[in-house]
């Protein structure tokens, strides 16, 4: 999770830096998730973080609760329960750490079946008639998917906005009962639970008009979409050099939601882990001389990250080479864009200390998600970058960067194939 940017733009001069505070096992924790990282508050002050990213909150069909039903029954979430999320989300509070709710909104898994035997029957979680849904407000179009399995919902709504999901029926958000009553559920997440922000699950599988609607209603002080689509791949089977038309499309989805939200910069992430991977380190410089990834056009905007809960943890969907994973981090935690942290490389890989050195020279030089790249050097082997010409980073497997760094930089930081310097 990452330090927390105020609404309506960001603000340029507010440091951001973000921890996610769980990953795809937490919802199995003896005695509780929420119990259990209530413990690492300390930790996490100490490293200078703004902003923990915690799971989603509601009763869900799956433990880790990305099927969510009954949106206001908190209690039956296998993090814990209501009282034990506002006892965690107060202690972060106390110390000064905003908290973002995981909102998965898109789909959502019914109570019980219809008539004729489709899942579509809603339950909100309350004795009145809150989130009580129907087939009216699942998209016509929706196809629920279960192995090779097809069913259809017997949606009656709009036709879908976004990407289908498959996994749940897609909600319709053109209709006006849901995007009433789910700003109510997240308004009532930020007055009754304590949340002051929102990462937006599968935010490519509605319209960002309808995401620009829910930032309206609810003014979050922070917001992040998950927009995650495939770089461009040669022939080669590595990603393209030229990445610009995919990050593009996370500031078009920015500026579409009107401009007050970030979207992780999956660019950034797919170009620093073929760079690394492959020995490629001049992928990190662009044809204009810049950072290749969301953060070289539109950096304070842009939520930086190495891993999460679905590239890395036990999913691995797109993991960050783990031996590199320290170079991913002197990159982001340097660099402009607002650095996310993933639970797991903090607390269970024993980078906690070199992380934190990371943070400690990013806030003591104010670096910030607008801060300026000189890039010195993108070689094969070496990447060498000057931010705010305050600190300057390296990394890559080369040893001896020359007469790149000068003298009246020293040494402040450095580990297995990095360094970081700072301006005496």
């Amino acid at each position: 999770m990452s330090p927390l940017l105020h609404h309506h733009p960001p603000n340029n001069d507010s440091f951001t830096n973000i921890v996610s505070g769980f990953n795809w096992e937490s919802s199995k924790k003896k005695g509780g998730w929420y119990n259990f990282l209530i413990k690492s508050i300390p930790e996490i002050a100490a490293s200078g973080i703004t902003h923990v990213w915690l799971p989603p909150p509601s009763h869900s069909a799956s433990s880790e609760g990305y099927l969510p039903g009954r949106l206001y029954d908190l209690d039956a979430s296998q993090y814990g329960t209501q009282d034990e999320l506002k006892t965690l989300i107060k202690e972060f509070h106390s110390i000064g750490i905003q908290c973002v709710a995981d909102i998965v909104i898109n789909h959502r898994t019914a109570e019980r079946q219809d008539s004729d035997g489709r899942w579509n029957i809603f339950e909100g979680g309350t004795p009145d008639d809150r989130l009580d849904w129907d087939h009216s407000c699942i998209c016509i179009d929706d196809i629920t998917k279960s192995g090779d399995t097809t069913t259809n919902s017997g949606g009656t709504g709009n036709p879908d906005t976004g990407a289908d999901f498959n996994g749940a029926p897609d909600i319709d958000h053109l209709n006006t009962r849901v995007q009433r009553e789910l700003s109510d559920w997240m308004n009532w997440l930020k007055t009754e639970i304590g949340f002051d922000g929102w990462r937006f699950d599968f935010a490519r599988g509605y319209s960002p008009d309808i995401t620009k609607l829910y930032m309206g209603n609810t003014r979050p002080d922070f917001a992040v979409g998950e927009i995650w689509n495939p770089l461009s791949y040669g022939s080669d089977g590595k990603p393209n050099y030229d990445q610009d038309g995919h990050r593009r499309e996370l500031m078009e989805w920015v500026k579409a939601v009107g401009g007050s939200a970030t979207a992780f910069d999956f660019t950034t992430k797919g170009i620093l882990q073929a760079a690394l991977v492959e020995g490629e380190l001049w992928r990190l410089k662009d044809s204009n001389g810049g950072p290749p990834g969301m953060i070289g056009l539109m950096p304070e905007n842009a939520v930086t990250f190495v891993d999460n809960h679905d590239t890395g943890s036990t999913q691995k969907r797109w993991p960050f080479p783990s031996d590199k994973v320290m170079q991913g981090y002197v990159y982001i935690l340097t660099h402009p864009g607002n650095p996310s942290i993933f639970y797991d490389h903090f607390f269970d890989w024993g980078l906690k200390e070199e992380i934190s050195n990371l943070t400690m020279i990013r806030i003591r030089n104010g670096i910030k998600a607008s801060s300026t790249v000189r890039i010195l050097a993108s070689d094969p082997d070496l990447y060498v970058a000057a931010i705010d010409d305050k600190i300057i980073a390296k990394i890559g497997t080369r040893y001896d960067v020359g007469n790149v760094v000068p003298t009246t930089f020293k040494i402040a930081t450095s580990g297995n194939n990095y360094a970081v310097w700072e301006k005496q």
